[in-house]
Protein backbone atom coordinates (compact mmCIF):
# COMPACT_ATOMS: atom_id res chain seq x y z
CA UNK A 1 0.00 0.00 0.00
CA UNK A 2 1.29 3.52 -1.07
CA UNK A 3 0.75 5.87 1.73
CA UNK A 4 0.95 9.43 1.18
CA UNK A 5 2.38 12.37 3.16
CA UNK A 6 1.15 15.78 3.56
CA UNK A 7 2.93 18.22 5.99
CA UNK A 8 3.25 21.93 7.05
CA UNK A 9 7.02 20.87 7.21
CA UNK A 10 9.03 17.34 6.81
CA UNK A 11 11.83 17.77 8.92
CA UNK A 12 10.28 16.63 12.09
CA UNK A 13 10.24 13.82 14.28
CA UNK A 14 7.05 12.46 12.88
CA UNK A 15 7.93 12.62 9.46
CA UNK A 16 11.09 11.71 9.54
CA UNK A 17 10.40 8.13 11.77
CA UNK A 18 7.11 6.99 10.70
CA UNK A 19 7.87 5.51 7.42
CA UNK A 20 10.35 3.40 8.81
CA UNK A 21 7.66 2.14 11.64
CA UNK A 22 5.01 1.80 9.66
CA UNK A 23 7.19 -0.44 7.30
CA UNK A 24 8.28 -2.19 9.84
CA UNK A 25 4.77 -2.65 11.52
CA UNK A 26 3.49 -4.16 8.06
CA UNK A 27 6.58 -6.54 6.95
CA UNK A 28 7.17 -4.12 3.90
CA UNK A 29 3.59 -3.76 2.89
CA UNK A 30 2.47 -0.07 4.05
CA UNK A 31 5.23 2.36 2.26
CA UNK A 32 5.45 5.98 2.52
CA UNK A 33 5.84 6.90 -1.35
CA UNK A 34 5.29 10.40 -1.89
CA UNK A 35 5.79 13.58 0.36
CA UNK A 36 4.37 17.10 0.02
CA UNK A 37 5.84 20.15 2.10
CA UNK A 38 3.93 23.26 2.59
CA UNK A 39 7.17 25.25 3.56
CA UNK A 40 10.70 24.11 4.16
CA UNK A 41 11.69 23.50 7.75
CA UNK A 42 11.95 26.43 10.06
CA UNK A 43 13.34 24.65 12.43
CA UNK A 44 15.47 21.80 11.45
CA UNK A 45 17.87 23.04 8.58
CA UNK A 46 16.87 20.73 5.78
CA UNK A 47 14.93 22.05 2.78
CA UNK A 48 11.89 19.62 1.48
CA UNK A 49 13.80 18.41 -1.71
CA UNK A 50 17.29 17.55 1.06
CA UNK A 51 14.51 15.48 3.12
CA UNK A 52 13.15 13.67 0.21
CA UNK A 53 16.64 12.69 -1.17
CA UNK A 54 17.86 11.79 3.00
CA UNK A 55 14.56 9.53 3.24
CA UNK A 56 14.88 8.56 -0.28
CA UNK A 57 10.44 9.08 -0.91
CA UNK A 58 9.72 11.52 -4.37
CA UNK A 59 8.90 14.66 -3.65
CA UNK A 60 5.57 15.77 -4.67
CA UNK A 61 4.57 19.11 -6.43
CA UNK A 62 1.64 19.66 -5.11
CA UNK A 63 -1.50 18.10 -2.77
CA UNK A 64 -3.12 17.46 -5.50
CA UNK A 65 -0.60 14.88 -6.31
CA UNK A 66 -0.44 13.08 -3.26
CA UNK A 67 -4.09 12.75 -3.30
CA UNK A 68 -4.32 11.07 -6.62
CA UNK A 69 -1.70 9.09 -6.21
CA UNK A 70 -1.71 7.48 -2.75
CA UNK A 71 -3.61 4.57 -1.44
CA UNK A 72 -4.23 6.10 1.69
CA UNK A 73 -2.91 9.92 2.82
CA UNK A 74 -1.16 11.04 6.35
CA UNK A 75 -2.01 14.56 7.15
CA UNK A 76 1.23 15.50 9.50
CA UNK A 77 2.13 19.05 11.28
CA UNK A 78 2.09 17.88 14.72
CA UNK A 79 3.27 20.93 15.84
CA UNK A 80 1.21 22.86 13.68
CA UNK A 81 -2.14 22.08 14.32
CA UNK A 82 -3.45 25.80 12.79
CA UNK A 83 -2.55 24.20 9.49
CA UNK A 84 -4.61 21.04 9.53
CA UNK A 85 -7.86 23.05 8.25
CA UNK A 86 -5.58 24.16 5.36
CA UNK A 87 -3.62 20.90 4.33
CA UNK A 88 -6.99 19.02 5.26
CA UNK A 89 -9.46 20.18 2.84
CA UNK A 90 -8.53 18.41 -0.64
CA UNK A 91 -7.34 15.15 1.52
CA UNK A 92 -10.68 15.00 3.28
CA UNK A 93 -12.63 14.84 -0.09
CA UNK A 94 -11.15 11.77 -2.04
CA UNK A 95 -12.54 8.52 -0.13
CA UNK A 96 -9.21 7.69 0.69
CA UNK A 97 -8.16 6.46 4.52
CA UNK A 98 -6.85 10.08 5.80
CA UNK A 99 -4.74 9.98 9.35
CA UNK A 100 -4.58 13.56 10.83
CA UNK A 101 -1.88 13.69 13.02
CA UNK A 102 -2.53 15.26 16.71
CA UNK A 103 -3.53 17.62 17.49
CA UNK A 104 -5.86 17.38 15.57
CA UNK A 105 -7.37 21.15 15.82
CA UNK A 106 -7.32 24.12 18.02
CA UNK A 107 -10.68 24.32 18.94
CA UNK A 108 -14.03 22.82 18.61
CA UNK A 109 -15.19 25.05 16.08
CA UNK A 110 -11.96 23.97 13.95
CA UNK A 111 -12.26 20.87 14.84
CA UNK A 112 -16.17 20.08 13.62
CA UNK A 113 -15.29 22.31 10.26
CA UNK A 114 -12.52 19.56 9.27
CA UNK A 115 -14.62 16.71 10.19
CA UNK A 116 -18.03 17.96 8.50
CA UNK A 117 -15.66 17.86 5.19
CA UNK A 118 -15.13 14.31 5.82
CA UNK A 119 -18.40 13.24 6.66
CA UNK A 120 -19.82 15.11 3.50
CA UNK A 121 -17.04 13.11 1.30
CA UNK A 122 -17.83 9.91 2.87
CA UNK A 123 -13.87 9.68 3.82
CA UNK A 124 -12.76 7.35 6.83
CA UNK A 125 -10.56 9.72 8.94
CA UNK A 126 -9.42 9.89 12.56
CA UNK A 127 -6.61 11.58 14.92
CA UNK A 128 -5.05 10.65 17.98
CA UNK A 129 -2.31 10.82 20.31
CA UNK A 130 0.18 8.10 20.43
CA UNK A 131 -0.24 8.09 24.46
CA UNK A 132 -3.80 6.62 23.84
CA UNK A 133 -2.18 3.12 23.05
CA UNK A 134 -0.33 2.97 26.47
CA UNK A 135 -1.02 -0.68 27.72
CA UNK A 136 -0.59 1.00 31.68
CA UNK A 137 -4.18 2.39 30.76
CA UNK A 138 -5.50 -1.14 29.33
CA UNK A 139 -8.53 -2.09 31.31
CA UNK A 140 -9.06 0.79 33.35
CA UNK A 141 -13.15 1.18 34.20
CA UNK A 142 -15.42 2.97 36.68
CA UNK A 143 -13.02 6.12 37.13
CA UNK A 144 -14.10 8.73 39.51
CA UNK A 145 -11.40 10.70 40.06
CA UNK A 146 -7.29 11.25 38.36
CA UNK A 147 -4.68 13.87 38.13
CA UNK A 148 -2.21 13.55 35.13
CA UNK A 149 1.19 15.05 34.64
CA UNK A 150 3.61 15.53 32.12
CA UNK A 151 6.39 17.21 30.21
CA UNK A 152 6.27 20.13 28.34
CA UNK A 153 4.18 23.57 26.86
CA UNK A 154 0.74 23.26 26.86
CA UNK A 155 -0.04 23.81 23.05
CA UNK A 156 2.11 21.14 21.76
CA UNK A 157 2.14 18.52 24.52
CA UNK A 158 -1.47 18.78 26.54
CA UNK A 159 -2.47 16.78 23.53
CA UNK A 160 -0.64 13.45 25.01
CA UNK A 161 -2.73 14.45 28.57
CA UNK A 162 -5.81 15.15 27.59
CA UNK A 163 -6.30 12.00 25.18
CA UNK A 164 -5.87 9.46 28.31
CA UNK A 165 -7.74 12.04 30.70
CA UNK A 166 -11.33 11.96 28.51
CA UNK A 167 -10.91 8.41 27.30
CA UNK A 168 -10.64 6.95 30.78
CA UNK A 169 -13.14 9.93 31.90
CA UNK A 170 -15.56 8.86 29.11
CA UNK A 171 -17.99 12.13 29.81
CA UNK A 172 -18.95 15.48 29.17
CA UNK A 173 -16.60 18.18 29.70
CA UNK A 174 -18.56 21.30 31.21
CA UNK A 175 -15.84 23.41 31.94
CA UNK A 176 -12.22 23.94 32.62
CA UNK A 177 -9.57 26.15 34.72
CA UNK A 178 -6.04 27.01 33.54
CA UNK A 179 -3.93 27.85 36.38
CA UNK A 180 -0.59 28.84 35.67
CA UNK A 181 2.77 28.30 37.75
CA UNK A 182 6.07 28.44 37.70
CA UNK A 183 7.40 26.61 34.75
CA UNK A 184 4.63 24.96 34.62
CA UNK A 185 0.45 24.81 34.26
CA UNK A 186 -2.43 22.80 35.80
CA UNK A 187 -5.20 22.48 33.69
CA UNK A 188 -8.79 21.77 36.02
CA UNK A 189 -11.21 19.98 34.36
CA UNK A 190 -15.04 19.59 35.08
CA UNK A 191 -17.27 17.26 33.79
CA UNK A 192 -21.36 17.63 33.70
CA UNK A 193 -21.89 14.14 35.74
CA UNK A 194 -19.87 15.90 38.60
CA UNK A 195 -16.61 14.03 38.83
CA UNK A 196 -13.21 16.27 38.24
CA UNK A 197 -9.92 15.67 36.36
CA UNK A 198 -6.93 17.58 36.47
CA UNK A 199 -3.56 17.58 34.13
CA UNK A 200 0.23 19.31 34.98
CA UNK A 201 2.52 20.01 32.80
CA UNK A 202 6.34 20.89 33.23
CA UNK A 203 7.77 23.36 30.87
CA UNK A 204 10.96 20.46 31.21
CA UNK A 205 11.10 16.81 30.21
CA UNK A 206 8.90 14.50 32.82
CA UNK A 207 7.41 11.28 32.87
CA UNK A 208 3.53 10.65 31.91
CA UNK A 209 2.11 9.56 34.78
CA UNK A 210 -1.48 9.52 36.35
CA UNK A 211 -2.89 9.18 39.93
CA UNK A 212 -6.37 8.01 39.87
CA UNK A 213 -9.66 6.46 41.98
CA UNK A 214 -11.35 3.39 40.96
CA UNK A 215 -14.34 2.25 43.20
CA UNK A 216 -11.87 1.78 46.72
CA UNK A 217 -8.98 1.36 44.92
CA UNK A 218 -6.02 4.15 44.60
CA UNK A 219 -3.18 3.59 41.73
CA UNK A 220 -0.01 5.87 40.61
CA UNK A 221 0.61 5.08 36.40
CA UNK A 222 3.91 5.65 34.73
CA UNK A 223 3.77 4.95 31.43
CA UNK A 224 6.49 2.85 30.27
CA UNK A 225 5.05 0.86 27.75
CA UNK A 226 5.44 0.91 24.51
CA UNK A 227 2.94 3.52 22.95
CA UNK A 228 4.08 4.59 19.56
CA UNK A 229 4.43 1.14 18.43
CA UNK A 230 0.77 0.14 19.80
CA UNK A 231 0.08 3.32 17.88
CA UNK A 232 1.83 2.54 14.79
CA UNK A 233 0.03 -1.04 14.53
CA UNK A 234 -3.21 0.64 15.17
CA UNK A 235 -2.71 3.53 12.27
CA UNK A 236 -1.78 0.19 10.09
CA UNK A 237 -5.13 -1.26 11.14
CA UNK A 238 -7.18 1.72 9.79
CA UNK A 239 -5.25 1.80 6.41
CA UNK A 240 -6.32 -1.80 5.49
CA UNK A 241 -10.30 -1.27 7.37
CA UNK A 242 -11.34 1.84 7.82
CA UNK A 243 -11.74 1.58 11.30
CA UNK A 244 -10.98 4.42 13.31
CA UNK A 245 -9.44 4.36 17.05
CA UNK A 246 -11.25 7.56 18.03
CA UNK A 247 -15.05 8.49 17.26
CA UNK A 248 -15.00 11.81 15.71
CA UNK A 249 -17.24 12.92 18.90
CA UNK A 250 -14.90 12.25 21.53
CA UNK A 251 -12.34 13.94 19.31
CA UNK A 252 -14.34 16.93 19.33
CA UNK A 253 -15.02 17.14 22.93
CA UNK A 254 -10.75 16.66 23.50
CA UNK A 255 -10.86 20.22 20.87
CA UNK A 256 -13.56 21.70 23.17
CA UNK A 257 -11.41 21.06 26.19
CA UNK A 258 -8.14 21.98 24.89
CA UNK A 259 -9.67 24.97 22.90
CA UNK A 260 -11.37 26.00 26.50
CA UNK A 261 -7.48 25.90 27.70
CA UNK A 262 -5.98 28.38 25.32
CA UNK A 263 -8.75 30.87 26.27
CA UNK A 264 -7.89 29.62 30.11
CA UNK A 265 -4.50 31.18 29.58
CA UNK A 266 -5.69 34.23 28.82
CA UNK A 267 -8.02 34.55 31.92
CA UNK A 268 -5.99 32.72 34.46
CA UNK A 269 -7.78 30.66 37.56
CA UNK A 270 -11.57 31.23 35.70
CA UNK A 271 -13.53 28.96 34.36
CA UNK A 272 -14.43 28.54 31.21
CA UNK A 273 -17.21 27.16 29.89
CA UNK A 274 -17.19 24.21 27.27
CA UNK A 275 -18.67 24.21 23.73
CA UNK A 276 -21.62 22.04 23.59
Amino acid sequence: MNIGFIDYYLDEWHANNYPRLLSEATGGKMNVTLAYGHIDSPIGGRTTDKWCADMNIPRAASIEEVCEKSDAIVVLSPDNCEMHEVLCQLPLRTGKRVYVDKTFAPDYETAKRIFDIAEESHTPCYSTSALRFATEYAGITDVGALASWGPYKFETYAIHQLEPIMMLMDSAPQKVCFVPGKDSYTLLIAFEDGRCASATGFDSNAPFMMSLNTGNENRVITVKSDYFGGFIKNLAHFFLTGEGAVPHEETLRIMAVRGAGVEGQKRPGEWIGIHK
